[in-house]
């Protein structure tokens, strides 16, 4: 059976080589000078670039809830005849958008995340707390960069075809909720990855860089268990009642003395969702949300069944019931080897931004303020390539890897952050609509559009990163989804955050019209150092 899907495999990838190499040939001078080009149609762009991460930035928009990001940027692909599918994997914010030149060529995915963080409001340039509004959302993990950087990229490439009658098509997705692990999954599962050849994912950091094989960090199942009990007056007759929230905190105990003999690689913590009404009545429902990490996805599942087991005890030891509904899910990620190694080469190429006195100043002052080990301010240095490590580190997940065992991938890091913050956190916001932010998505939009005509120009680089992600990647793993067909996407996450804060957030909207800069809109100084007040 081996030998059979070997076979297979090889006719595939040889029949996808003999189509690419049917493509028109490039000379090494011609895709350099393209790629020079594309250089200067980013650098020309940067403005836009510009204000495209600062409007996102204003929007301060959670998962599920990204209606106002997701409706302006379709608005700019839409201007430059993409066309777009709305609501996909049925998500309100969800969109793929489509771009073709001619019927051959590769197609290539471009996306990355756009949702934000609770409690991150926070003014840009700042070196300090100092929320825009008090408790409102954020962007403190800077995705508002990253789908500006993959546009301005692929505009750049979109003319570039244009003018040299270069074939393929570009396909750009937006990471809904990915702080959620909300979407991505459910795109694979969909069918929305099915005709693409390879996929470029972008991710804020704090240095340019790629990486290939196994990732550090984890993959993750997201799920709720809610416990159905009985009310009763809990003073009058409390005999009568059977507490849901008993079960839920019942769970959440044995949870925690399970969390004493997890392996050192996992990862889990929880939150409750519904705790009851009020002290006086007993709880009918109470809902407990879990994330369950690992390393390995045979580890993840091993956590929710033990976990599924933990809920059944508990609903036994109240004598209540209970149902469960997973919210999201990411799998391990694998980066691939060969489109990691061809963009490397691009990041060497283009560098680091030219970090200003003041970005640095406010970089070095933010590290000082949230009390980090790393006090030397902004990268002056890229980092080498990543490769597999001897040993596995956890840590963070992202649903990317969903697709990176669905199609080759790879992340693009650019460095729009500062080094050394902690992550989820009001400081990450802050450089997030300043020109550390501007410059940082500038270099990475460079980096990407180089990138994506590498993989339009040289078939034999997309024939051996296929090769890679089927010979070598998926030698020993096979993929296997952790939701079902029936498994709906979470989108009722965020609402009644973003009900709460939305009208608020309006009034700080950037308006492009009558500023420059988000930062000059909200009359700051840059950089802003001191708390005088």
């Amino acid at each position: 059976m081996r030998r059979i899907t070997i076979l297979i495999t090889s006719v595939m990838i040889l029949s996808i080589a003999m189509n690419l190499n049917a493509q028109k040939k490039y000379s090494n001078k011609k895709i350099k000078s393209l790629k020079n080009t594309a250089i200067n149609l980013v650098e020309e762009d940067k403005k836009k670039t510009q204000i495209m991460v600062d409007k996102v930035f204003s929007f301060s928009e959670l998962g599920f809830q990204e209606f106002e990001t997701s409706n302006y940027l379709t608005s700019i692909l839409e201007s430059n005849d993409f066309i777009i599918e709305k609501g996909a994997s049925n998500v309100p914010t969800a969109w793929f958008a489509t771009w073709s030149n001619g019927d051959g060529g590769p197609t290539i995915a471009l996306g990355s995340d756009i949702d934000g963080i609770p409690k991150a409001s926070q003014y840009p340039g700042v070196a300090y707390h100092k929320p825009i509004i008090e408790g409102a959302p954020g962007h403190g993990e800077g995705h508002n960069s990253g789908l500006p950087v993959v546009i301005t990229a692929t505009l750049s490439v979109q003319k570039i075809m244009k003018d040299n009658n270069i074939e393929g098509t570009l396909v750009l997705w937006p990471g809904v909720a990915e702080e959620q692990i909300g979407t991505k999954a459910w795109y694979v599962r969909d069918g929305y990855f099915d005709n693409i050849d390879m996929c470029i994912f972008t991710h804020v950091s704090s240095n340019l860089g790629v990486s290939w094989g196994l990732a550090t960090g984890t993959g993750l199942i997201s799920v709720e268990y809610t416990f159905d009990g009985e009310t009763a007056h809990s003073a009058g007759a409390p005999w009568r009642g059977r507490s849901a929230l008993d079960a839920a905190e019942l769970m959440n105990i044995a949870w925690n003395y399970k969390r004493e003999h997890l392996h050192p690689l996992k990862r889990s913590h929880s939150i409750f969702t519904d705790s009851g009404d009020q002290p006086n009545v007993v709880p009918s429902k109470a809902s407990i949300w879990f994330y369950f990490r690992d390393i390995k996805y045979e580890g993840i599942m091993d956590m929710y069944d033990t976990a599924n087991k933990m809920a059944e005890g508990a609903a036994l030891m109240t004598n209540t019931s209970f149902t469960s509904r997973i919210l999201g899910t990411a799998w391990p990620r694998h980066f691939n080897k060969v489109i990691a190694e061809e963009m490397y080469e691009n990041i060497k190429d283009i560098g680091l931004p030219d970090w200003s006195e003041n970005d640095q100043k406010l970089a070095t002052a933010v590290q000082k303020e949230v009390n980090s080990s790393n006090t030397s301010g902004l990268a002056t240095k890229i980092n080498k390539i990543g490769s597999p490590l001897p040993i596995f580190i956890s840590g963070g997940s992202d649903d990317i890897g969903d697709i990176s065992w669905k199609v080759p991938t790879v992340t693009l890091r650019f460095p729009s952050n500062i080094p050394g913050l902690q992550g989820h956190h009001w400081s990450n916001s802050i450089a997030m609509a300043t020109p550390i932010a501007h410059k940082g998505a500038n270099a990475g939009a460079k980096v990407l559009a180089m990138t994506i005509l590498d993989f339009l120009l040289k078939p034999d680089k997309l024939t051996q990163a296929k090769d890679y992600f089927e010979n070598v990647q998926k030698e020993e793993t096979e993929y296997r989804p952790m939701i079902s067909e029936n498994d709906p996407p979470a989108t009722f996450l965020n609402k009644d955050i973003m009900e709460q804060y939305k009208s608020r957030l309006k009034e700080f909207y950037f308006d492009e019209s009558k500023y420059e800069t988000y930062l000059q809109q909200l009359g700051i100084d840059y950089p802003v150092i001191n708390n005088d007040g």
